[in-house]
């Protein structure tokens, strides 16, 4: 199998097996199913902790709006009574103004928060320095346990305007959000290696030659954007051990410095004739008038 370290610009992704025989197209494909699908959990799990500490998301016609405002304009959120978290809502008010303030109990904040750490576990790009490979059935499966964790806390499920609902449907709109510069749609992918674009309608091997053993740094990006940048000749861990192999031989140097320091040889205790001159009375001879 073919190792693919992939990278967006300098920050790595993951890691994805493959064969030489893979067309550049279904390569594509693949690639930013996987990267998108990362994507996809990290949105998710990072609006999982405001679920578990806020409740449901308020309608949008009343997020934002103070207790007075929502009064005044006799609003009124039709999912309160019907999203009730199992074992009963705990009010904690959302100072943003974004969700209802009947969050779950602690039991069940714990489901929601685990679920999390291990889904957010499966997309990490630590998973690069544990060599290991990420798959899209990975993925599917952090999102299933995520699901799944909502359904426990949540069993009639939550409103179709909250967000972690949005992206469980593929509903989610990103329009004018970091987030959205971020997705890089299948048909907009450009997959990179030693500064080539790889050209949909090759495969893999009309590059890399047919030998599956081989690991390559192959980047992802969006059509439009350009070449990205080279990969220094010198890796982040090389660079590192040559930092550190400097800063031990600057040490030597300086312990060095300090044994060969001879301004001991300017006192009186290292002078060969000054006993002599002791017991001859010459010490502190001074001339001229007194």
């Amino acid at each position: 199998m073919v190792q693919l370290h992939v990278k967006r610009g300098d920050e790595s992704q993951f890691l994805f097996n493959t064969t030489v025989d893979v067309s550049i197209e279904t390569l594509s494909q693949q690639i930013s199913a996987v990267y998108n699908g990362r994507l996809k959990v990290d949105r998710i799990c990072s609006e999982i902790p405001e679920l578990a500490d806020h409740g449901i998301s308020l309608p949008t016609n009343m997020q934002g709006l103070t207790d007075d405002q929502i009064m005044e304009l006799k609003l009124k959120d039709e999912w309160e009574d019907r999203c009730i978290p199992s074992g009963g809502a705990e009010f904690k008010k959302d100072e943003i103004g974004r969700r209802n303030g009947h969050a779950p109990n602690e039991k069940m904040k714990d489901v929601l928060r685990k679920t999390m750490e291990e889904a957010k576990a499966v997309i990490s790009n630590k998973q690069v320095r544990a060599n290991v490979c990420v798959t899209m059935d990975m993925v599917k499966e952090a999102l299933d346990q995520l699901r799944g964790a909502v359904m426990i806390v949540y069993p009639m499920g939550l409103p179709p305007h909250d967000p972690i609902r949005m992206e469980f449907e593929n509903q989610e709109d990103l329009t004018g959000t970091q987030a959205s510069l971020q997705v890089i749609p299948d048909e907009d992918a450009q997959l990179w290696w030693a500064s080539k674009e790889l050209q949909r309608g090759k495969k893999l091997q009309d590059y890399v030659g047919k030998n599956e053993k081989t690991k390559i740094i192959m980047k992802i990006q969006k059509r439009g954007q350009g070449a990205p940048a080279r990969e220094p000749l010198v890796g982040e861990d090389e660079q590192k051990q040559m930092m550190l192999h400097y800063y031990k031989r600057q040490e030597e140097l300086k312990k060095l410095e300090e044994v060969d320091d001879d301004t001991h040889l300017q006192s009186n205790w290292s002078d060969r004739q000054d006993l002599k001159r002791q017991f001859q009375g010459l010490t502190n001879i001074k001339w001229g008038p007194r």
